[in-house]
């Protein structure tokens, strides 16, 4: 298993922003992407995505466990959005166009297939940004930058030690793993399904008793600091805006002007290429 999902540290114009200017951008992008269905807004801000992560100076590697997570994620939906509402496209644009009827009450027509389209890229208009929010953002910076838009610092730590605990966790998997196939445990492909999922709890159970215990050992340790006796505390890695920060901001909220402005145009959230 990848530590896909771990900040990254790199010298980028990504990474040199803020945290608070990261969640912000993270935030009102990906409130501009769920309120349009226009297929050119989604499409230019997932180009605007592809653009961000190449700054970013993040490698394939970094992201294709997620990326390819996600991305199956994806095809459940659409498969699931087409079993329930075939004709979903057809009662959203008004028209009907069929390609070819497949059985039962099935058929594939252009307006469902252009309604799947659309909600595909949405996903993929707040992938790329997402996986920069995760990857280039220090746990510890976030808790600060949380606190700074006024967030209590319990809830901003709280998530800093969560994004924290998620390569810990790989790593300790990928031990517990090794260890037990050291032991004649098998958990390759050669193996049934059935077996292997039995198998699969000789690392669970070692997962969740050392999970627990680290756990007791970080609240024990931040008791014994005094944590949360204040009602503020001051941050080491807590930054000032600088004009990249305030640049960024104003892209992220240029995006959701824009999907408003069109929302106006078409009429409502569908861009309608059918009539």
């Amino acid at each position: 298993m990848s530590a896909a999902l771990s900040y990254i540290k790199k010298d980028s114009p990504i990474h040199n922003l803020t945290g608070s200017t990261k969640f912000i951008f993270f935030f009102v992008w990906s409130l501009a992407a769920m309120l349009t269905f226009d297929t050119r807004v989604l499409a230019v801000m997932f180009l605007f995505g592809i653009v961000f992560f190449k700054m970013s100076k993040l490698t394939w590697e970094n992201i294709r466990f997620a990326v390819y997570f996600m991305l199956w994620l994806i095809v459940v939906n659409i498969l699931a959005l087409f079993l329930f509402a075939p004709e979903q496209g057809v009662s959203i644009y008004g028209t009907r166009t069929e390609i070819v009827h497949l059985f039962w009450r099935y058929s594939l027509v252009w307006e469902e297939l252009f309604y799947l389209f659309n909600f595909t890229m949405k996903f993929m208009a707040v992938i790329p940004t997402a996986l920069l929010f995760i990857l280039t953002t220090n746990p510890s910076e976030f808790a600060a930058s949380l606190n700074k838009i006024g967030v209590s610092y319990k809830v901003g730590y709280s998530v800093a030690i969560a994004l924290r605990y998620i390569p810990d966790v790989q790593r300790d998997f990928r031990e517990i793993s090794q260890a037990q196939q050291a032991r004649g445990i098998d958990l390759s492909k050669k193996d049934k399904l059935v077996d292997r999922l039995k198998n699969s709890a000789a690392i669970l159970f070692p997962l969740v008793l050392s999970s627990l215990d680290r756990i007791e050992v970080i609240s024990n340790a931040m008791e014994l600091r005094g944590f949360g006796k204040n009602k503020k505390r001051t941050w080491i890695v807590e930054r000032p805006f600088t004009k990249a920060d305030y640049l960024a901001i104003g892209i992220a909220f240029l995006a959701l002007v824009i999907s408003i402005v069109f929302m106006c145009i078409n009429g409502g959230r569908f861009f309608n290429p059918f009539i």
